[in-house]
């Protein structure tokens, strides 16, 4: 019969395991691992080296089922891929640190579908806190996010009615602020590349924003691009050689994301262009990633990661809001002009 060392299967540790190897008795296994009771520094010690060195893992789920709930928090974010999340998801784990609270990540990808079953089997876990992108979500969602019984945070937009808390900026404002920055500039034929992801709520508030902001001077967008797809330099290429071929006299590019902004300063900076000068662009986002391009990228820093660290204070109650004030925290995101629009007017 073949031993621990074998090839069989190991059987799951038990308190006995760790009692044997720290030579104490269970109880005060249990105490150590539940952090509770009198239990000496030495032998807290003895215990915690003996469940490390054997790879024994609490059973957490046993202790939550006389509070209901797990020390887990559910993150559910609409991609992985998408460089805007990672940062969200930096800023809770920062914030989470030294708490018994453990996050876990589900994607949508933009699918509200997709969110619902996510939600709804995160959700059976009865985890301590629910973070979720976005104030959009189906019927369903928002019936289940409204009865989940913990803290509900949704993050990355301010513009509407949240179901507990919401926490990040206004993306309508801040299409709006871009506006008026580029019309400062002398700007005024202007063409925006933005995705054609229904379920970017987000992108749609700026871009309506940015409307609102021409309109109030009197200017049109003189050309728009939908795109599907992942945002990237090839995407951005693409667009602006696209939008400068069929729309000549355009005089400012605006990308709703800084990935494409960046593939369309490397175009357009290829094709000799007066970049900063006639010729404006700004992107959406400040990703620290492109500091390294030819010239700095105009674009409009987010608060990713204060979203994330505001987020998670709500959550692990680091955050109390007094009765009757408004449940939206909402962050002020800057524009930085980099390099790439010629100084004000």
């Amino acid at each position: 019969m073949a031993g621990r060392n074998g090839d069989e299967r190991r059987g799951q540790l038990t308190l006995r395991d760790v009692s044997e190897a720290s030579g104490v008795s269970e109880m005060t296994v249990s105490r150590v691992l539940r952090n509770q009771g009198d239990v000496s520094a030495k032998t807290r010690e003895k215990v915690l080296e003996a469940a490390r060195m054997l790879g024994y893992v609490p059973n957490k789920i046993a202790g939550a089922l006389a509070s209901n709930r797990v020390n887990l928090v559910a993150v559910i974010i609409p991609s992985m891929s998408n460089m805007v999340f990672p940062e969200v998801l930096a800023g809770i784990n920062e914030q989470l640190e030294g708490t018994d609270l453990q996050p876990v990540v589900g994607a949508t990808y933009y699918d509200p579908e997709k969110e619902e079953k996510v939600l709804y089997e995160m959700l059976s876990w009865r985890p301590s806190g629910v973070v979720i992108a976005g104030l959009e979500h189906s019927e369903a969602s928002r019936a289940m996010l409204a009865n989940a019984g913990c803290p509900v945070v949704e993050v990355m937009d301010v513009d509407g009615e949240p179901v507990d808390v919401a926490v990040g900026i206004s993306h309508w404002r801040a299409g709006y602020e871009m506006g008026q920055e580029i019309l400062g500039r002398g700007y005024r034929r202007i063409g925006f590349m933005t995705t054609t992801s229904e379920g970017d709520h987000r992108a749609r508030k700026r871009m309506e924003g940015l409307e609102r902001a021409l309109g109030e001077a009197g200017v049109t967008l003189a050309d728009q691009i939908f795109y599907s797809g992942n945002s990237g330099f090839a995407k951005g290429r693409e667009m602006t050689n696209e939008m400068l071929t069929r729309t000549k006299d355009l005089d400012f590019l605006y990308y709703s994301n800084d990935l494409t902004g960046a593939g369309g300063l490397l175009y357009c900076l290829e094709q000799g262009l007066d970049v900063g000068g006639d010729l404006g662009l700004a992107g959406f986002n400040g990703f620290t990633l492109l500091e390294g391009l030819p010239r700095v990228l105009a674009t409009t820093e987010s608060c990713r990661r204060e979203t994330g660290i505001e987020a998670a204070r709500i959550i692990a109650g680091q955050h109390v809001f007094e009765a009757g004030t408004d449940r939206r925290i909402e962050l002020k995101p800057t524009i930085r002009a980099g390099d790439t629009m010629r100084p004000k007017l």
